[in-house]
């Protein structure tokens, strides 16, 4: 008698700390609660919400799965376990579990949400819809459900509906967490700025130190170009937050805009100090010193597009097989490509050519339609030597695009390099027609005339020379015998 009152007030004061947002000291007590009394699966279920609300999802996870096994169809188990392996990534096991919930307790309007949620994070937004319709007839007034339909519409580029969606939820329950930045975001999508901007400023009325809402309003305001006020609301996000990465990753962007490359580098540098593997902060710090071109600038370019050639080849997917252009482009491989070709440009840049070779053939594997992708890779293969290949990809670029000017360029100047004049000569013809005042294009048509000049010269040299010894031949004195042995 004496555990259960011990364990009991354990559970309470778990309770009392959970309101406090003391999620560890919470977490202890319910542990305690629970040693004397493992099978209590309300305390479970209290731990799995503690655990939850914690960001410790798979620790949550095993905690709503023993109430599940105590409680076999206990739909709130079930749901709580997709929600969490929803926030995991892990979105097909998530459906699995919610499917039960939803069929445990079919007129529960909240697992319909989640299940929307899911099923268009998985790309099946028409069974979303579906979900939507039918959580809609248990609970036509839950603010939520429209939240989770419009987050679908704008991932498919139904910005109008997705608008509807919001405004619909925004009147269903006004308090709905950050709402205004919702819509504001749907609004921005539809070219609507300025409405946008004002969302953005209500939201940060009732919230002034959401750094999210500050970086987003941020954000829309240099898309609007009106810089100061977005290094405003980057420059608040530090005062409330100085090692916030984004923020600083954003000031850099801003600084790269106004031309400002040298806030843009010392933006760039701190985001890598403060995190080495922030997404894209090696490639963005290398792209903008080779920009800037300052003395030193291109050793520590080279330096840091290693370093995350290095990091990258270990996640790097295996290559795709041959056929690979007859297959539909996923969202994932569209990503890795455009990854790869940004990578391998930049090395390009800073003169790794056969460093960026594989990478930039990945990105042509994966998006073999992609001209730019075609021509920088020529561009590799030919400042490597490998002159065959290159060409080749040069002409895969401009029967893409055939008013690219650049591969048109290269081939003249490939042709130089291996003496074929004509074809050289076609090529700058060619050039001439899209961009006639190029300044390289002319350096090379000044050296084909000139080249073409000397060897006209040389012929006629030659061409005298044969007339003048034929001349000889005919005129001179014999410099051998002449006499005919007839024995």
């Amino acid at each position: 008698m004496n555990e259960w009152f011990e364990a009991e007030q354990h559970v309470e004061r778990a309770h009392e700390l959970f309101e406090l947002g003391r999620l560890d000291e919470a977490e202890v007590e319910l542990r305690a609660a629970l040693s004397s009394q493992p099978d209590q699966s309300e305390w479970l279920f209290n731990l799995g919400l503690t655990l939850e609300a914690a960001g410790r999802y798979e620790h949550a996870i095993e905690a709503f799965e023993r109430v599940h096994a105590l409680q076999d169809g206990e739909p709130a188990a079930m749901l709580m376990i997709g929600s969490c392996l929803m926030r995991l990534e892990e979105l097909a096991k998530a459906l699995v579990w919610l499917e039960l919930a939803v069929k445990a307790k079919p007129n529960d309007a909240e697992a319909h949400v989640y299940m929307v949620e899911t099923l268009a994070r998985l790309g099946r937004h028409e069974d979303a819809e579906v979900a939507f319709y039918l959580g809609q007839q248990i609970d036509a007034e839950r603010a939520d459900l429209y939240v989770a339909l419009a987050d679908s519409l704008l991932d498919r580029g139904l910005h109008e509906r997705a608008v509807w969606c919001l405004r619909e939820a925004a009147r269903l329950d006004p308090g709905l967490a950050k709402i205004n930045a919702r819509l504001a975001e749907a609004y921005a999508s539809t070219g609507r700025l300025e409405r946008a901007r004002q969302l953005y400023l209500a939201e940060l009325r009732l919230d002034p130190g959401d750094t999210d809402v500050l970086l987003d309003i941020g954000d829309l305001l240099v898309d609007m170009h009106r810089f100061d006020e977005a290094s405003e609301k980057y420059r608040r996000v530090l005062e409330l937050q100085p090692h916030h990465a984004s923020a600083h990753e954003a000031l850099g962007e801003l600084a790269v805009r106004m031309g400002r490359l040298d806030d843009a580098v010392r933006s760039f540098d701190v985001v890598l100090r403060l995190d080495s593997e922030h997404p894209g902060a090696r490639t963005r710090l290398a792209d903008t010193l080779l920009e800037r071109g300052s003395p030193g600038d291109l050793a520590r370019a080279r330096t840091l597009l290693v370093a995350e050639l290095s990091a990258r080849r270990s996640s790097l997917p295996a290559p795709p097989n041959d056929s690979v252009a007859d297959a539909p482009i996923r969202p994932s491989d569209d990503a890795a490509a455009d990854d790869a070709y940004e990578l391998g440009r930049l090395l390009v840049g800073a003169g790794q050519h056969a460093v960026a070779v594989p990478l930039l053939e990945r990105a042509v594997q994966l998006k073999p339609h992609d001209a730019e992708a075609h021509h920088v890779l020529s561009v590799a293969l030919l400042r490597s030597k490998r002159h065959g290949a290159g060409t080749e990809h040069a002409r895969k670029a401009l029967s893409l695009a055939p008013s690219m000017f650049a591969p048109m360029h290269n081939l003249a100047l490939a042709s130089m390099e291996q003496r074929d004049w004509l074809r050289a000569w076609y090529w700058v013809r060619r050039a001439r027609k899209v961009d006639a005042d190029e300044a390289g294009l002319r350096r090379l048509r000044i050296k084909l005339q000139l080249r073409w000049a000397s060897e006209m010269l040389l012929w006629s040299v030659r061409l005298v020379g044969r007339v003048m010894r034929r001349f000889g031949s005919v005129f001179g004195r014999p410099s051998r015998a002449a006499w005919i042995d007839r024995t």
